[in-house]
């Protein structure tokens, strides 16, 4: 059966059960097949990968005045919930190997802090576009000072590090189904640990803090950050075809490097012999003296013919709502924005997609 045919199937399931608001029996299938997916012990169901970052956040009880190291190349939402519990963020520069966060510039800053008697209630590392980030200096640099690890897999369901899947590299790992992601739900997103407890914690405070009472109480501040039953049914259909479109979108950039890798300036995201990258997205970036046009080049031309290609992330840094923070290297991170691309890259393309793609590209080369 189609991953369309499952989610139908689960979808028309859930209605027949008369759950359709949070919480229900499709929630707790998606939450136990999605865990035995990646491999970990507990997952919660949630509004948002957003949302899910945020109840860490709110259960390691970060506050104002504490600093988090994040990735600096990453997507907003890594760093808004760093803001949402007034804390400062420090943004950590990518390493050009993985253009994940830097281990040598994290363990340095690190050390610093330690020396300085004030080390970060937490950091968030990132893998970005479907890539996995170097864990396992990462993982020591942060058990050697004693601050949790949050690893935000967003952009890298199914990808892994030396055989294990992303998400399990932290004290917790958080997913997103957001529309654009490998799969999806329309929004949704998963917090996942080996921390049972953890787990509970985050569960309580998603559905509004209610007590155990007969009567509606509550002794803490909640949230409303549980997914819908509908929408884990569509979760635990497209779970189901996950390998299939990770092999296509790997299919798709296979495609992409035989056709362009040969013009002068043009490379793609690297992908370390350290594991393997889902390919959410096909990355390039562009050297304009040696290719004869630019990223924003490329991406107008494709415009002009109704083909969608985006700039990859601006780093955190360079944002005007976090210009006053601290950061830490930053030269790799805004190279990368400065020169790169992300290409088409959906499993519904075609061949004749991918070469029509290729062929305006080419055509701005001189």
């Amino acid at each position: 059966m189609s991953g369309e045919g499952y989610e139908r199937e689960l979808v028309n399931e859930a209605f027949d059960s008369n759950w359709i608001a949070p919480l229900g029996p499709q929630v707790d299938a998606f939450e136990r097949e999605f865990a035995d997916y990646i491999g970990c012990g507990y997952a919660a169901a949630l509004s948002s990968g957003t949302a899910a970052l945020h109840l860490v956040l709110q259960i390691l009880g970060i506050g104002a005045g504490d600093e988090v190291f994040c990735s600096s190349f990453t997507f907003a939402a890594t760093a808004f919930p760093i803001a949402y519990q007034n804390a400062e963020p420090v943004f950590i520069d990518s390493e050009p190997e993985s253009w994940n966060i830097d281990p040598e510039i994290l363990d340095s800053e690190l050390r610093r802090c330690a020396g300085k008697g004030k080390l970060p209630k937490a950091v968030i590392a990132v893998d970005l576009y479907g890539q996995s980030a170097n864990w396992e200096p990462i993982v020591e640099s942060c058990r050697n000072y004693g601050v949790p690890l949050l690893e935000d897999a967003a952009e890298a369901l199914g990808a892994d590090y030396n055989g294990v899947k992303t998400g399990n590299f932290g004290l917790a790992g958080i997913f997103s189904f957001n529309g654009n992601k490998i799969i999806t739900t329309s929004g949704g997103g998963m917090l996942v640990s080996d921390d049972e407890e953890l787990i509970k914690k985050a569960r309580f405070l998603s559905t509004q803090a209610r007590d155990p009472a007969s009567h509606y109480q509550h002794s803490q501040i909640g949230f409303n950050y549980r997914m819908s039953n509908i929408l884990a049914a569509v979760g635990r259909g497209q779970i189901k075809v996950i390998e299939e479109r990770i092999e296509r979108r790997r299919e798709i950039f296979d495609y992409y490097v035989q056709a362009l890798s040969s013009l002068p300036g043009v490379e793609f995201m690297p992908e370390p012999d350290y594991g393997r990258s889902t390919r959410w997205l096909t990355c390039i970036t562009v050297a304009p003296d040696k290719f004869g046009a630019n990223c924003e080049g490329i991406r107008l031309k494709l415009e002009e013919h109704n083909i969608e290609s985006r700039p990859l992330w601006k780093p955190m840094h360079l944002q005007p709502v976090f210009k006053d923070c601290r950061v830490c290297g930053g030269g790799v991170s805004e190279r990368l924005f400065k020169d790169g691309l992300c290409l088409p890259s959906g499993t519904a393309l075609t061949e004749a997609d991918l070469e029509h793609i290729c062929g305006l590209i080419r055509s701005l080369h001189k």
